[in-house]
């Protein structure tokens, strides 16, 4: 937690998503899960990329209504935070779901669910090193991208102390 997966997956979806004739992020798939609004996922996928509201009561025909709408697009989908097969199952059970070029970008903490599902390319997101992180740790605290000169030695212990992670050196 806090290396930086959603920011990466954010900034790669803005980037490319002109590409595609549709493009959602669902964000915090764990937790929308955990509530029990997996119907909500469901439907902002297929708001998000088809441009129109559709209602439905279960998991199984909110799939049946994507892959029958999306099968001819090509589609960007970003699905944030997993930590269940099942959560990836119901959205996006298979690339087969979607047109030609279409892509799923996933982020979790757990390598082994991508294995599970088939995921054929994958990036490990790592620490920063220590000159990004004094950078941008620098950016938050002083608005510059070196510490100001009386705050050298702290700006170092910060750096120290969050061990490269992204989301520790925000809050701190």
């Amino acid at each position: 937690p806090g290396i930086g997966k959603t920011t990466l997956a954010k900034i790669v979806y803005n980037e490319i998503q002109y590409q595609f004739t549709g493009a959602s992020f669902l964000q915090d798939v764990r937790e929308t899960f955990n509530k029990g609004c997996q119907l909500q996922l469901q439907q902002q996928l297929l708001h998000d990329t088809v441009g129109n509201d559709v209602e439905f009561s279960n998991i199984n025909k909110g799939i049946n209504i994507i892959k029958s709408r999306l099968r001819s697009k090509k589609v960007l989908i970003v699905i944030d935070d997993v930590d269940r097969l099942q959560q990836l199952e119901s959205v996006a059970g298979s690339p087969k779901w979607f047109g030609p070029g279409s892509t799923i970008i996933i982020t979790t903490r757990d390598q082994h669910l991508l294995v599970e599902y088939g995921v054929t390319i994958s990036h490990k997101a790592t620490e920063l090193h220590y000159e990004e992180a004094l950078q941008l740790f620098s950016q938050h605290a002083f608005k510059q991208n070196v510490p100001k000169e009386d705050y050298v030695d702290l700006s170092n212990c910060m750096v120290q102390y969050a061990q490269g992670l992204p989301l520790a050196f925000k809050v701190l």
